[in-house]
């Protein structure tokens, strides 16, 4: 079976497809990956009570999908792998706390202690994407997630959020060479 790739995007957006999003859709179909790039419902603040229901309920993301996920997304990637199985997870600008942000308080997915055992337990392989000037996540969330859940990890010089990127072609090299 065909391996899928499950796109979360972060909170605070109107629509997938911001930056690098749509190019990597494409790039990804034209390698024979079949695709979920979507919208996911409450966007802006990006609330666990609408996101896991969906990727469960709606994407029926399971055992043969990797899930992307950037910043929010990142974070409903590895609540999600908490109570589920997935092929694998790519983790870009995640955190594990709330970094003093209200937006992230109200979203809800952290008001329980992670279960990092769980989360390598239901996938093969997990990746972190992060770069070293991001402006809105400090280095020890990175530098925290990955010892917790062992990832392959791959620290961007100058990719602040990975907001201004159009294209992000480590991240399609590394999916393509993972999970063909």
């Amino acid at each position: 079976m065909t391996t899928r790739i499950v796109f979360i995007h972060g909170n605070q957006s109107t629509h997938w497809s911001f930056g690098w999003a749509a190019w990597l859709e494409k790039e990804l179909e034209k390698s024979g990956f079949e695709t979920f790039f979507e919208t996911f419902p409450d966007s802006v603040m990006a609330r666990s009570t609408y996101w896991l229901p969906f990727l469960k309920e709606h994407i029926k993301t399971g055992p043969n999908d990797v899930v992307i996920g950037w910043s929010s997304g990142a974070v409903a990637a590895m609540r999600y792998a908490e109570r589920n199985m997935i092929k694998g997870s790519v983790l870009i600008a995640p955190c594990y706390t709330n970094l003093g942000d209200e937006l992230e308080k109200q979203s809800g997915y952290f008001d329980k202690p992670w279960n990092w055992g769980n989360i390598k337990k239901n996938q093969k392989k997990i990746c972190l994407f992060y770069a070293d000037d991001d402006p809105y996540i400090p280095q020890n969330q990175f530098e925290f997630i990955a010892s917790k859940l062992n990832t392959e990890t791959f620290k961007i010089q100058g990719g602040k959020h990975f907001i201004e990127y159009k294209t992000f072609p480590q991240l399609l090299n590394y999916v393509k060479k993972n999970y063909r």
